[in-house]
């Protein structure tokens, strides 16, 4: 039996506020880029999942500074579809793939349509199929266009995918809020401590004069502090789903109940994911859940970026890097995170 390792959640720990001379968070630079062509002002990504991102949510995270992945789940003609009524109205989008099937014509439709960046789509990123898609799709496109893959967990996971020829890697496994993949498989990393293998592992490539990669953390990220902690910690974009679900811009019928308005938000291995894009199931490592609406997706990311610039603000930080770079992280008690939430005793 391998020796435990201790891994820490974003409840675990804090970051430590330091001196700042910034007089006004509009002094704050939130830029982050994938590539060179790909720089948005706000580094979140909205999750390619059928009831996130299609083209209203992929034009608006594009008005706000993000962007978005146009899920999969669909026939190729209705993903290109949606990508068209995105970047016909000038949006720059992302586009998830599969590994298996008809995943290259995919690949090929998508970058026709004008996806900005393709994403292989997989639970477990760690992958022979990966490796394979990858090599393949490098064939094809060169090493021009934008290649996001994951999900990994791990430093020899996130060094295999880049190897493999991802330019992007998504970073987490079985921290999402409607994921099970923990409780089913006994198998994850707390995303947070990923992310910190994600970072040594591009420290140890640009050590090594290899190209630099990208990290995208994914799952378990509730608020803005816990973007803020994974940015810090060395993410250079955070993706979400639970924390953009059932605004106006998601896909899916609103549910009117006695109790308010309701969305359908699910994760794609639950029962009824799968039996509608696949109609069969296999491992159920996601489930269905019903979410109150919340209005606008526009003001959900207006709240996120205000708790961001806060956040590098409280660090002294002007720019994304320079948090990194001064990022000090303390641990927390359990007591101290009972603290650190509201904790007023109302009447």
């Amino acid at each position: 039996m391998n020796n435990f390792k201790e891994n820490l959640s974003f409840d675990d720990v804090l970051l430590e506020p330091r001196y700042s001379d910034i007089k006004t968070r509009t002094e704050i630079n939130t830029d982050s880029a994938l590539a060179e062509d790909l720089i948005f002002s706000l580094p979140i990504i909205s999750s390619p999942m059928d009831t996130i991102t299609e083209s209203k949510m992929a034009y608006t995270m594009h008005e706000n500074g993000g962007v978005g992945i146009i899920h999969r789940y669909n026939t190729i003609k209705e993903q290109v579809e949606i990508v068209h009524r995105a970047v016909d109205v000038g949006a720059r989008v992302g586009a998830a793939i599969g590994t298996s099937g008809d995943y290259v014509d995919r690949a090929i439709a998508m970058q026709d349509s004008g996806a900005s960046f393709l994403c292989l789509d997989v639970a477990h990123g760690h992958h022979s199929l990966v490796r394979e898609a990858l090599t393949k799709l490098r064939d094809i496109f060169g090493n021009e266009y934008h290649l996001m893959a994951g999900n990994v967990a791990t430093f020899e996971a996130f060094m295999d995918l880049a190897a493999w020829g991802a330019h992007s890697i998504r970073v987490g496994i079985g921290g999402g809020s409607i994921c099970s993949t923990r409780i089913q498989t006994g198998h994850g990393v707390p995303t947070l401590s990923s992310v910190m293998a994600a970072k040594a592992a591009c420290e140890s490539r640009l050590r090594e004069g290899l190209p630099e990669v990208k990290v995208v953390a994914d799952g378990g990220i509730r608020n803005g502090g816990d973007i803020v902690k994974a940015l810090a910690m060395g993410a250079d974009f955070v993706m979400v789903g639970s924390l953009l679900a059932a605004t106006n811009e998601t896909p899916g019928e609103t549910i009117n109940t006695p109790n308010g308005k309701f969305k359908t938000y699910r994760g794609m291995a639950s029962k009824d994911a799968q039996m509608d894009w696949r109609g069969r199931t296999s491992s159920l490592e996601g489930i269905t859940a019903t979410v109150p609406c919340k209005g606008s997706v526009v003001d959900v990311l207006e709240e996120l970026k205000r708790g961001i610039r806060s956040g590098l603000s409280y660090s002294g930080a002007r720019d994304l890097k320079t948090l990194q770079s001064r990022a000090s992280f303390i641990r927390q008690t359990s007591a101290s995170q009972h603290e650190s939430t509201t904790h007023i005793n109302r009447r």
